[in-house]
This record gives structure tokens, sequence and C-alpha cells, in this order.
């Protein structure tokens, strides 16, 4: 069991080194902060920053606060029932690159 957290995070760190192409420096995630359980998703307005894609500068608790939201959040439906956007499918690819499991019926 003590495997998993190093092997996690050697993908982590390789994931996120690899992540930065064409990654916005001010991409922010848009986690929905007023609502802690939210029902359904928002879209994201913005494709991953710097911040949780370029290697060693990533922000550890950016990175960790979206994992931790597309855990809990990432097989729910979009609350407008669009299909997901391209910005979204870059924050998908993301954690799942991160080592992040989605049901790919609600990507």
């Amino acid at each position: 069991m003590a495997r998993r957290p190093i092997v996690l995070a050697a993908a982590l760190l390789g994931a996120v080194a690899v992540g930065g192409c064409g990654a916005s420096a001010d991409g922010r995630l848009d986690v929905q902060a007023n609502d802690p359980s939210p029902v359904c998703r928002v879209h994201q307005k913005e494709a991953p920053g710097d911040r949780y894609a370029a290697g060693a500068k990533a922000d550890t608790g950016a990175v960790l606060r979206m994992l931790r939201y597309y855990t809990a959040n990432g097989t729910k439906a979009f609350c407008d029932g669009k299909p997901p956007t391209g910005t979204d499918r870059r924050w998908t690819d993301l954690y799942t690159a991160l080592g992040g499991r989605i049901d790919a019926a609600k990507r």
C-alpha cells in the first residue's frame, strides 16, 4: 500500500511537467467554491494554467484542489445539460493524466 502514494506522486510530477504545453499562465479551475457539494458542474472558462501544469513551478495546493474537485464531481453532469467543451476536456485530460479516473460517458 505504501507504493501507491509514491507511484501517484511520480505520475503527478511527470504529468504536470509535460502538461504545460499550451497552458495559459492565468488559467484557473472553477471549483464552485460557493457550493461545497454541487449537484452539477459548470463549464470551465479557462484552460489549465501554469499553476496546474508547469512542472516544478506548479502550485501543489492548486493541483491537489483540482484532483479533489474532479474526484468528487468529475462524473456529475453539467448544469446546463450540454456536453463538455474543449476546455472542459483539457481539465479532464489533465486529471486523468495525473491518475484520476472518470467514467468515459461523462467526459
